[in-house]
């Protein structure tokens, strides 16, 4: 079996939590963050399942940054 780190984010979003991983294009929610990571957590279970090579973002540091954006 193999392992691999992966850095995820979890934020709020209506009445749900929504856990995304950065490294790969997963996520799912939960009506909790725990519940949305251990959903997450299966998303990502499911994702690898049958990969023989994994293809990762590298992401170092991450940081939210706010911007502002107008448009018509």
């Amino acid at each position: 079996m193999k392992t691999v780190e992966l850095e995820n984010i979890v934020w709020k979003e209506g009445k749900y939590h929504v856990a995304r991983c950065l490294n790969v294009e997963v996520s799912s929610f939960g009506e909790s963050k725990e519940e949305a990571l251990t959903n997450l957590q299966e998303a990502l279970e499911l994702y690898f399942e049958d990969e023989d090579s994994i293809n990762l973002v590298s992401v170092e540091s991450p940081e939210i940054v706010a911007t502002t954006l107008k448009y018509a």
